[in-house]
């Protein structure tokens, strides 16, 4: 047990080292273009969906409006999305990607791919780790839905 108990058996230490190295790896690549890993998350999910709200933005990014809206300002000041209110419910703000997102987007999801690929992770290595990862998520959302009830 004391073993157990070391820095480096402690599986959230594991995980929070791996996630600054791609923190690191994804900065690099970014800088570049002017952006962010988080605002890449969000070029991400408007590439996918375009158009949707900030709440459903926030959503799919499990990020809060308080963490969200300025990033969204600095990323519209960039020419990279626009906010347009809904015409039905004016409550409601709908994210856009700008034409810049579109020009730029074979570019950056090519710099990402070939960085992501000198780490030497195959294909199969590669989903087999989203699986684990996507596994150990859902143990640890249940596990906090487990306390809430």
């Amino acid at each position: 047990m004391e073993d157990f108990l070391t820095l480096k058996k402690q599986l959230c230490f594991t995980i929070y080292q791996t996630s600054s190295e791609f923190n690191k790896l994804y900065a690099s690549v970014l800088q570049p273009f002017g952006l962010t890993y988080p605002q890449y998350l969000v070029l991400l999910a408007l590439w996918e969906q375009d158009g949707i709200t900030l709440k459903e933005l926030g959503e799919k990014l499990d990020l809060g409006t308080g963490t969200l809206t300025p990033m969204i300002t600095r990323m519209e000041s960039n020419g990279w999305l626009r906010r347009r209110r809904s015409d039905t419910d004016e409550r409601k703000v709908h994210i856009h990607l700008e034409q810049k997102s579109f020009d730029e987007q074979q570019s950056i999801t090519k710099a990402i791919s070939e960085e992501i690929l000198s780490c030497d992770i195959g294909l199969e290595e590669y989903v087999g780790l989203m699986s684990q990862l996507n596994e150990l998520q859902s143990k640890l959302k249940l596990r906090k839905q487990g306390q809430n009830q």
